[in-house]
């Protein structure tokens, strides 16, 4: 192995940064460090100045001013802003207000959402304001996080939080907490020994510290080899900033819509300025055609009644703690098909709970999840009288306690509390009956903990009695004996079988498993100063406990749920792959449970040929669970990713919808689109079907503007072809009324509609997949047609049978009205009927069209709407035609639907 210069100009560094593989003394040497002594002051502020300061970058906000402007990049801005820049021109001023006002509102909504959203960089970068004891110049001293240095010796205890990575050189039952980097649901153990190759994830280097990571228990010296960008988390940060977020599916919906719109309107200008050339038509006039038909032909009502329709969407999702931070996130729910989710938080309660004890001779189950006392102890096999005795080891060897239903302390240490009390154990007067002596602390080497306590013998006398708790094959190597109902029995090779079966069997179920024992010493020869490890020997084995984190009890339901909705769930964890396997069956998460290496080490083709059949990747790092999101959007799934760590925060911004916790890190929120302020996996399910409600009421909305757009651009063609109203049919007012008045709230009442029979049942919309697909097209296309004949026929009767072209204006104008509420029926389904009953379940529907029908009577019959939008007066007669023009749109219609429900066959 070669090790590289460790000169001010580049930190040394093994190759391929394999520290883990070198012993203690041979980090420091390549660091040129002596771990009593620490870095001098010089060399550390030269290789400060060198290589910078221990910290994340910032990312570069950009400025309020040009993200306004950004707004004005889409278009729909820009054609706004053409069509006022015209307006201008020829002294329309009050349509020019009126458009730049409208791109003032659409600018001001988009950059009030995009400041919704946080950096996640910079709230990564945030984590790093600590401090750092070190030794420098042979003594220790505290100094900020950011001034650490390769090199530098670091010294951590319980409490602190680690400032860089490095290699530990000495350990004295360190434990540190790596979940919100690896994913792991408990504390690692960590020690200074030595690792072999080839390079295991984070999670598996027991013999290095993380930068960001608190220690909960012991302490520990390290030398640090990274700081900064070079840490794992500065490689999170990386990835952050290299991921990009997805174009949320609506946002392309509209921008393709509006493209082809603009382009049919822009061929429409052309048409109508060469024939009204060759009419002698004059230029000033032809302006006037060309920005009524911009108006007309760009949704100006669209930004925002989507917005609202979103916004309140996002507000009932807010009430059931789903917390959407960006809008569109609300309509890509609908599309979701595939949620990897984390394991622990999400899909279990992270509350580790005892659900079995095995004694030498019986066997108990235990009820109750989490840390509630409410659960029991069933006898399921055996004699003996009680459980007390075999337990007893948990409750003594421990430094946990129970304060108001939370475990201060290790969180396995209070699952064994809460067994205690559901046995009926007195926990503080146990402790108190049995005064501690001397602590043997947990250490990775021996992997057990040992307490020594003051008791009496079963003869009477005073004695060292040694309570042993830890991993089974540690303890059962030192045992000698057996306590079975209350008598000591030979520890023989039959009971030695029957524990490693119990254990096997536990593990396969997911179970974490410990066991315990116990020994009685003579006071006379007991040293509490001495070597206590050498008295943990001819042990009393007394249990075996399966522990597990278990699944919430809605978690179930809410997988059964989105498997209904053809979604598939897929649990993403550190934990290993036996223990999500066995928490994925109680789930009901089908498919195959594999390692996120092994997951990573496949070629492309072979990942994308075997995703479909994995249920479970466990053991993964960051750029394992970006790679499965991609691999998934590469398939064609509208992946859904959840997580609290900052590890998870690259997969999340990966996502095409991310979803932090709410308990989580600043970190993951920041990099999400929404929160789950109750970490409930069944809350991810009631947002997708939520969001599909949503999407589905917006396709609705998005038929019906379909429909007004493809009317308006076809009628002005229609009146330029065959020169009709000088070609134009409808004036700007007029127009801004049907988009404002009519469109908008049409498509509240759509917007708002109630959800869909089925909805839930139905397959998530392919990625990709256009709302405008070949029936809508078809529906729109005939009905637009229909419209546009209706219109102008009206117009042409108007000026044939009545004399005056504003006459059949105004009964075309009012047409056109009475149609649309014909249209905003209809567009509630593309095959349902409107002549049910149950077409008419919508209030705000029944509201809103009643409401249309009385002002398109009004239009034309009160002096200050004729005023304002320039119609004329129609009698009685005039309305019927224009009435009599919306039936016909209805029959069209409902025939439409009649053999589109004969051609599917319902």
């Amino acid at each position: 192995m070669t090790v590289r210069s460790n000169s001010v100009g580049e930190p040394p560094r093994a190759s391929g940064d394999d520290w883990y593989t070198r012993a203690p003394e041979e980090v420091a040497a390549a660091f040129g460090v002596d771990p009593a002594v620490g870095l001098s002051s010089a060399r550390a502020a030269d290789l400060l100045t060198a290589h910078g300061p221990n910290a994340l970058p910032e990312e570069k906000r950009t400025p309020a001013w040009r993200r306004f402007l950004q707004q004005y990049r889409s278009y729909m801005q820009i054609v706004l802003v053409a069509a006022a820049v015209v307006s201008l021109l020829i002294e329309e001023w009050t349509t020019a207000i009126l458009l730049i006002a409208l791109t003032l509102l659409n600018a001001v909504v988009g950059l009030r959402q995009e400041g919704k959203a946080e950096s996640a960089m910079n709230a990564l970068q945030s984590m790093m304001k600590a401090t750092a004891r070190v030794r420098r110049d042979g003594t220790e001293a505290e100094i900020p996080a950011e001034q650490l240095v390769v090199g530098d010796i670091v010294l951590i205890a319980a409490g602190d939080q680690v400032a860089a990575d490095g290699r530990i050189v000495e350990a004295s039952a360190l434990q540190i907490d790596e979940s919100a980097l690896t994913g792991e649901s408990v504390p690692a153990s960590k020690d200074a020994g030595m690792l072999p190759g080839p390079q295991p994830a984070p999670g598996d280097r027991t013999n290095m510290a993380f930068m960001n990571t608190p220690v909960t228990h012991g302490s520990g010296v390290l030398v640090v080899t990274a700081t900064g960008t070079g840490t794992e988390v500065g490689k999170i940060s990386g990835m952050l900033a290299a991921t990009e977020k997805e174009v949320p599916p609506l946002t392309k919906e509209l921008d393709t819509l509006t493209l082809w719109i603009t382009g049919a309107a822009g061929l429409t200008m052309i048409v109508m300025f060469a024939l009204g050339r060759q009419r002698d038509q004059a230029w000033d006039v032809l302006f006037v055609s060309a920005v009524s038909l911009a108006i007309a032909a760009i949704p100006e009502a669209l930004p925002t009644v989507t917005q609202a329709i979103l916004s309140v969407g996002s507000l009932n999702l807010a009430q059931r703690n789903a917390i959407v931070k960006e809008l569109p996130s609300v309509e890509t729910l609908a599309f979701t098909s595939a949620i990897n989710s984390d394991k622990t938080g999400t899909l279990t309660m992270n509350q580790m709970t005892a659900v079995e004890v095995v004694s030498p001779t019986d066997r108990y189950t235990v009820s109750g999840t989490g840390y509630g006392l409410d659960g029991k102890i069933h006898h399921a096999a055996g004699s003996s009288a009680g459980i007390e005795d075999a337990i007893l080891p948990y409750v003594v060897a421990s430094d946990a306690k129970l304060v108001d239903g939370e475990v201060v302390g290790d969180p396995t240490e209070g699952a064994l509390l809460v067994l205690a009390h559901k046995a009926g154990l007195d926990v503080d007067a146990t402790r108190e009956r049995l005064p501690r002596l001397a602590t043997l602390p947990f250490d990775p080497d021996y992997k057990l903990m040992a307490t020594f306590h003051s008791a009496v013998g079963a003869d009477g006398r005073q004695v060292v009695r040694c309570f042993v708790k830890g991993a089974v094959p540690a303890v059962v190597a030192r045992a000698a004996t057996a306590l079975a109902a209350g008598e000591t029995i030979p520890w023989d090779a039959e009971l030695v079988a029957r524990a490693e079966a119990q254990t096997e069997r536990m593990g396969g179920e997911g179970r974490r498993v410990m066991a315990a024992a116990t020994r009685d010493l003579d006071p006379a020869g007991f040293d509490p100063d001495g070597d206590l490890l050498a008295y943990v020997t001819e042990l009393r084995m007394t249990s075996l406990v399966g522990m597990v984190d278990p699944p919430r009890e809605d978690a179930k339901a809410a997988v059964a749920g989105a498997r209904a909705g053809h979604i598939r769930v897929r649990m993403v964890t550190g934990d290993d792959v036996t223990t999500g396997a066995a928490i994925a069956r109680q789930l009901g998460i089908p498919g195959e449970a594999v390692l996120g290496a092994d997951f990573a080490a496949m070629s492309e083709d072979e990942q994308l040929a075997r995703i479909d059949g994995i249920g479970v990747v466990g053991r993964v790092a960051p750029e394992h669970k970006v790679l499965l999101a991609n691999t998934l959007k590469k398939k064609g799934d509208v992946v859904a990713m959840t997580g609290d760590g900052v590890n998870d925060a690259p997969a999340i911004k990966a996502a095409d919808i991310g979803i932090a916790m709410g308990s989580g890190t600043d970190v993951a929120k920041n990099a999400g689109r929404m929160i789950l302020s109750d970490d409930k996996f069944a809350t991810i399910v009631y947002a997708v079907e939520q969001g599909r409600r949503i999407y589905d009421n917006l396709t609705k909305y998005i038929r019906f503007v379909l429909l007004l757009l493809v009317t308006f651009v076809v009628t002005f063609l229609g009146a330029t072809v065959f020169n009709i109203a000088a070609g134009e049919p409808f004036t700007p007012p007029q127009v801004l009324w049907i988009h404002f008045v009519v469109n908008a709230s049409f498509g509240f009442a759509l917007g708002f509609d109630r959800e869909s029979p089925g909805l839930m049942q139905r397959r998530p919309r392919p990625r990709g997949e256009s709302v405008l697909t070949r029936p809508v097209l078809v529906t729109v296309g005939i009905g637009g047609l229909a419209i546009t004949v209706l219109l102008l026929g009206l117009i042409k009767l108007g000026q044939a049978h009545f004399d005056s072209v504003e006459t059949g204006q105004s009964i075309a104008f009012t047409a056109f009205a009475l149609c649309l509420i014909v249209a905003a029926f209809e567009c509630r389904s593309e095959t349902d009927s409107v002549l049910t009953t149950s077409a008419f379940d919508s209030r705000q529907m029944n509201w809103v069209a009643l409401a249309q029908f009385v002002l398109a009577v009004l239009v034309t019959q009160m002096d200050g709407f004729r005023r304002i939008l320039g119609t004329t007066r129609i009698d009685a007669r005039q309305f019927g035609w224009a009435l009599l023009a919306a039936l016909a749109l209805l029959l069209l219609w409902e025939l439409g639907k009649l053999l589109a429900r004969r051609s599917r066959g319902t």
